[in-house]
Order: C-alpha cells, then sequence, then structure tokens
C-alpha cells in the first residue's frame, strides 16, 4: 500500500499571506457544517462518499462482465462528462499502452462528443463481433449518449441480426429512464448508477470500474484506496474537520476570497494527464454558480511548460495551484558516455531525471513568484494511489460548495444549455426555450471575414 501526503509550504504565499491561520479559522468553521454532514450521511445524499453499494459492486460486476466471456476485444463507451472523463483518466493512466506501437488489445474507445467522422470511423472499422458496446447515461435521458446509442444500434442490428443485443450493456439509474426502459424491454445487461450519484462523481461506481475491468486494471484497488480516503469522513464525522479533504477545501475557498480566481492542476505524472481533464470538471461543475467559484486550469508537465508557464508566472496574479507528483516514477534509460559534450551533464543519468530536475524547476518558479500552491505527492502511482486522490478530490470539492454557501452537487446552466439544445431539436414541453433560442436568432449580427 503506498503513502500519499499533502504539502503546504507553499500554501499560504502571495496575497494569502494576509489571510491569518486559515488552518484554525477552518478547524472552526468545521464545527458549523458538522450538522449538515451528518444530515447529508444520514439522508443517503453522499453515495460517493459513504459508497454503500461497494460490496454488491465488488459481486455483481464480474457476474455481468463474465456473461460477455473473453469474446471482446473492444469497448466502445457511449458517454460524455463524468460518463467519459473517469475511465479515460483510468485508461490513460494504467493502459497507456493503447496508445503505443505493437497494442494488441484490450482497445478502449471513447465516444465522448458529437463527432460524427469519428463515430463513422469506428463503425467502418470496428470488428462488430468483437466489440462490446457501453452506454452510459444516469438519467437515461443525455441527448449525446442516447443520438449515440441509437446510430450504434442500427450498425449492430445491421452487422449482427437479432444477435446484437448480445453486444450491448447499460449503465443507467436502476429504477427509471428511457434508457433503464430499453435495458428492461430489450433484456439488456445492465448495472445501476446508484441513486443522488451525479455524473461528475461517478468515476468510482460501474461508470468507471466497467471499462477498467475491461482494460485488466486493478479496479478493486482504486475502489479500496477510495474507501479508506471516504471511510475517515463517515466513520467518525466528528472529526471531519482533521480530514485533509477540509483543510483542502479551506485553503480553495480562502483563494477565492483573496481573489485567486483561477485553480491550476499541473499534473507531472505524464500517465496521469487526464485526471486534469477529469478534476476540472468535478471543480468548474460543482462550483461555477451564482457568481462564484475558480476556474480550474489543467496543465501537463512538461508539456505545458512551453506553452502555460509564461502566463502562470507573469500574467495576472490570479491564480494558484494543485501540483500533483510522483515519488517513485520509472527513470526509464540511462544516457551513454557518448552523449555530446554539450549535455555533458546528462551522463550517467536517467531520462526520467529529466522530469524530476523539471519537477523541482517549475516548484521553484512557482514560490520564487509567490504562487500559492500544494502538492499532492503520489508515492507510488498505483491504483489504490489512484483511489486516494479521487476521494480526497471529490471530498474536497464537496466541501469548498459547503464553505461558498452553494450546492455543490447540481449543475443548473448546464441543463438549462441541454434544454436549449433539446428545443432546437423540436422536443416538446420547452416553450420558454424556444422563445430564448429566437431571441438570440432576432439579435442583429454583424460578420467580418478572415
Amino acid at each position: 500500500m503506498s503513502a500519499n501526503c499533502l504539502h503546504w509550504g507553499q500554501a499560504t504565499k502571495g496575497r494569502m499571506s494576509l489571510a491569518g491561520n486559515i488552518w484554525d479559522q477552518g478547524r472552526e468553521l468545521a464545527r458549523d457544517y458538522l450538522p449538515m454532514l451528518k444530515a447529508e450521511l444520514s439522508g443517503g445524499r453522499l453515495p460517493f462518499v459513504t459508497m454503500p453499494y461497494l460490496e454488491s459492486l465488488k459481486e455483481e460486476l464480474p457476474k455481468v462482465m463474465s456473461r460477455f466471456g473473453d469474446n471482446f476485444k473492444h469497448m466502445l463507451l457511449l458517454g460524455i462528462g463524468g460518463s467519459a472523463l473517469g475511465p479515460r483518466a483510468l485508461q490513460r493512466a494504467f493502459l497507456p499502452e493503447q496508445d503505443w506501437p505493437g497494442h494488441e488489445g484490450p482497445w478502449l474507445w471513447i465516444a465522448d462528443n458529437i463527432d460524427a467522422p469519428a463515430l463513422g470511423a469506428w463503425m467502418d472499422r470496428l470488428p462488430p463481433k468483437d466489440t462490446l458496446v457501453v452506454v452510459i447515461s444516469k438519467s437515461g435521458g443525455t441527448i449525446e449518449t442516447m443520438a449515440q446509442y441509437f446510430i450504434v444500434r442500427d450498425w449492430l442490428q445491421a452487422k449482427l441480426g437479432q444477435n446484437w443485443v448480445n453486444n450491448v450493456l447499460v449503465i443507467t439509474d436502476s429504477r427509471q429512464g428511457a434508457l433503464r426502459q430499453e435495458a428492461e424491454e430489450k433484456n439488456l445487461p445492465s448495472l445501476p448508477v446508484p441513486d443522488y450519484l451525479g455524473g461528475r462523481f461517478s468515476v468510482l461506481s460501474a461508470v468507471g470500474m466497467v471499462p477498467a475491468f475491461f482494460c485488466g486494471l486493478d479496479w478493486q484497488g482504486v475502489l479500496e484506496g477510495a474507501h479508506s480516503v471516504m471511510s475517515r469522513v463517515f466513520a467518525d464525522p466528528d472529526k471531519f474537520s482533521a480530514h485533509p479533504a477540509w483543510r483542502l477545501a479551506v485553503w480553495g475557498h480562502a483563494l477565492m476570497e483573496y481573489n485567486y480566481s483561477q485553480l491550476i492542476f499541473f499534473t507531472y505524472i505524464p500517465a496521469w494527464a487526464c485526471f486534469g481533464q477529469w478534476f476540472a470538471q468535478l471543480w468548474g461543475e460543482s462550483l461555477g454558480k451564482s457568481g462564484k467559484g475558480s476556474m480550474p486550469l489543467p496543465a501537463v508537465g512538461v508539456t505545458d511548460q512551453h506553452s502555460l508557464l509564461q502566463m502562470f508566472l507573469d500574467g495576472p496574479k490570479d491564480k494558484a495551484c494543485l501540483f500533483l507528483e510522483g515519488v517513485n516514477l520509472s527513470r526509464g534509460p540511462r544516457f551513454s558516455p557518448q552523449t555530446p559534450a554539450q549535455w555533458a551533464y546528462l551522463r550517467g543519468k536517467y531520462f526520467g531525471d529529466v522530469l524530476d530536475a523539471e519537477t523541482i524547476g517549475t516548484l521553484g518558479a512557482f514560490a520564487a513568484n509567490d504562487l500559492p500552491l500544494v502538492r499532492i505527492s503520489l508515492d507510488e502511482p498505483d491504483a489504490h494511489s489512484a483511489g486516494r486522490l479521487i476521494a480526497l478530490l471529490e471530498l474536497s470539492t464537496l466541501f469548498t460548495g459547503w464553505l461558498l454557501k452553494i450546492n455543490p452537487l447540481d449543475q443548473p446552466a448546464v441543463e438549462y444549455g441541454k434544454r436549449l439544445a433539446n428545443a432546437r431539436l423540436g422536443a416538446s414541453g420547452h416553450t420558454q426555450e424556444e422563445k430564448d433560442l429566437q431571441a438570440y436568432f432576432d439579435t442583429p449580427d454583424e460578420t467580418l471575414g478572415f
């Protein structure tokens, strides 16, 4: 089991030095939020924290997947937002060889957008007999996912006839919704998304674990790592003020109070780059409400040292950073004694030592520029650590929302955009949205060619 930790030495740089002892303030605030925490836990409204589905998932997932045997080399995942970002983060972290030469499977393809050329290419090139299609939508009414599903269903039916039902797995609400109805009518295998579990918090459910299982990842290690972090909250709520997620939330909230409006998530574990995109949805969709929140900025070291670091260091002083690093990363091949004289300092070192030096260089540059920063160090970038990181960030996002006095579990602006899209497509019951769209089209436009 790996040892992971947070480093706070640079947390109160810059204007944050004016905030006083935010940690003492945080312990006092925790007393105010303890009743809310207990009420939400006891009411079953925080399933991503309590994970009441854990044992049933461990039992049911292998059973459901065993129905498909070893018949499939490809998984085509239809989902968007939280239904795709979590699975992709795990895939890229633990199956990077899918993007390397000579990979022989399994292959996970994630259709997370309305991308007609890509969907067409998948249907043209994937062998339908060898492809398991996984459809993920909690509500069962996500227009992007259902549109993909209808097209892919027609493809499977055309290629496989009545046997198409053997190539589909549904992940949706256990009781209601159009996708649940589809699963029951067509007798499709399915796994549930637990009640009160929103998409951006769902990676630790079947949403993330099904593709992880298919890819041969240590999915149980992910769950165990997450549970070890979450259990410290629900097992003894009275001590939650000492939890690192609460401390991280106190810091994140204080940043906003001192006009740090952008939070960089800088990943210096190359294979874990997609965790930045997953975090961006988690933080942005949870906290961007009522004029509040901060903008999450995913960045990848060392790539973005050559694209974004100039802005981070010499642009507006409105940025803070969550910095993800790995302690025991692979060092890779070694530089030979024949390395040219201009780079003689590399001789005898390992390729991975360059990443280590770049990591230290960026940390030093942030410190010299008084940019508030918290380091998240992973002793070993394994499945257990991935689960612990996911749990830490989900909890800290929840608690930051409470400190902002907003609901971090809804997404009203996103839902409004979905209603406008449905109105544009001709769906009924969207009278106000139709008026809003007409107002948009009635606005005089001006064009300028380039």
